[in-house]
């Protein structure tokens, strides 16, 4: 095994630093992937963890697959993160079905491995389309174009959401919501809008008085 501070090359065994985009020995293309056991960083395309032994890299799934890509149309591969199922498109994003969604929102050990398996954040972060595509996008599934809205209204992140059939996440915006939610976000957005009802509620009453 190679140095504590480096990795082996996934192709060809060399040891490679964890820094480095690619193998000095074959120019094998190195990107990061965490180990689903115990977190440490290993290359993709390498087999087992050499910290805890574990088989590590997202696994493909004999899930159904789902319809193109909304933004390249190529295709959308099942990959297991977890115990869930997401749908992949490397170059563009992330589709999870209404289900899944639900559980990475309220589970915290799904959204870890969200944190620590799904596509890279892209190198210009924060776009709200890949440059030349359109910002809105067909459902996968249904073909419709889906809406675009701002996740739990104050999140800042925006997604493309079919009601019936899942939410599309462009590069890191499945990061960036994971990332609101442990933050307690969603609490906050909660009580935002209990208070925004409550003010309303008591507008209504002032109004209903003032009419008496």
């Amino acid at each position: 095994m190679a140095e504590a501070q480096t990795l082996e090359c996934p192709r060809c065994g060399a040891p490679a630093d964890p820094t480095e985009t690619a193998c000095r020995y074959c120019a094998s293309v190195l990107a990061l992937i965490a180990c689903p056991a115990c977190f440490a960083k290993n290359f993709d395309g390498s087999k087992h963890c050499p910290h805890c032994g574990e088989t590590v890299g997202r696994k493909d799934t004999s899930a159904a697959p789902v319809g193109p890509c909304p933004r390249c149309h190529g295709t959308l591969a099942p990959v297991a993160v977890g115990t869930a199922t997401l749908h992949e498109c490397r170059n563009c994003g992330v589709w999870v079905d209404p289900e899944t969604f639900e559980r990475i929102c309220t589970e915290t050990d799904e959204q870890t491995f969200v944190m620590k398996e799904v596509l890279p954040a892209p190198p210009h972060e924060g776009a709200p389309a890949p440059s030349g595509k359109p910002l809105y996008c067909a459902c996968p599934v249904c073909g419709r174009l889906m809406n675009r809205q701002n996740f739990a209204h104050v999140s800042g992140v925006i997604v493309s959401a079919c009601k019936g059939h899942g939410v599309w996440f462009d590069h890191d915006s499945l990061h960036r919501i994971v990332a609101f939610i442990k933050s307690g976000g969603l609490i906050r957005a909660r009580e935002a809008e209990k208070l925004d009802l409550e003010a309303l509620s008591d507008g209504v009453a002032r109004l209903a008085n003032d009419a008496r």
